[in-house]
């Protein structure tokens, strides 16, 4: 099985970027998209006729043009369900869970911290929260949790770690809440097959040619299931993709 987790930061402006050509290229069993910036009833025949033959279902922020997650999926689920069932957080189209027979799949787009860190309390809840809800449904059945998590969880995982310690998305609290996850019976599925790998990361600055340099931060995830990490066959970073500040990331499992 292949899936594609992607950010894409505005559906309709990467269509136009080169988007539409991947999605048909990689032909992933389940693809998902965090900041999809748009609600379903603006998809304009050129992204309807791409995803024709997958199952759609978006999540979209009651607040227009922002956040939002969609999935496309060509094995219809048993279920789908949208948010985490507490109102403070799922005003923004952050979260869709599909349950199929043999698993649960979590797509996400988790709260950014912002500048000056004006959002790291908030965050810290969120993260709480998310760790709660993927341990209950581990119990039930196996779950692969992706999308953009907004933090880089260890100094590999980013290219200036010295500069960045009190930076969004790598403070100390974002990290151990990583950590927390991981060791609640979660395997991130990169690290998991390239322990070591350096220089590989998902989203770059627009700011100082970043990308060009390979200035980055590795923030986005496929993130499994401690019970089912040895089916894992490959975790792909598609880093030559662009069309957005982030690139594509894939899981064979």
């Amino acid at each position: 099985m292949k899936l594609i987790s992607w950010n894409v930061n505005g559906l309709r402006a990467a269509a136009n970027k080169g988007f539409t050509d991947f999605f048909k290229k990689e032909d992933a069993d389940i693809f998902c998209i965090q900041e999809t910036k748009m609600q379903e009833d603006q998809i304009d025949l050129t992204l309807h006729a791409i995803f024709q033959g997958y199952h759609a279902y978006w999540n979209s922020a009651m607040k227009k043009g922002y956040s939002g997650t969609a999935v496309f999926t060509k094995k219809e689920p048993l279920k789908v369900t949208y948010g985490l069932g507490i109102q403070e957080h799922d005003q923004e189209g952050r979260v869709i869970t599909l349950e199929f027979e043999d698993f649960y799949l979590v797509n996400c787009y988790t709260p950014n911290s912002k500048r000056e860190l004006e959002r790291l309390n908030y965050r810290t809840i969120w993260e709480d929260e998310m760790r709660n809800y993927l341990k209950k449904l581990d119990k039930i059945k196996p779950v692969i949790y992706c999308g953009d998590l907004n933090v880089a969880h260890n100094e590999i995982d980013l290219k200036n770690p010295k500069t960045n310690h009190h930076s969004a998305g790598f403070t100390d609290e974002e990290r151990g809440k990583m950590t927390e996850l991981l060791n609640a019976g979660f395997t991130d599925s990169f690290r998991y097959l390239y322990p070591e790998k350096e220089d590989s990361y998902t989203w770059w600055s627009y700011m100082f040619h970043a990308r060009e340099k390979n200035v980055g931060w590795r923030i986005d995830y496929f993130i499994v299931s401690k019970s089912i990490e040895k089916k894992i066959k490959e975790s792909r970073i598609y880093a030559d993709v662009m069309g957005s500040d982030h690139c594509p990331i894939g899981l064979e499992i």
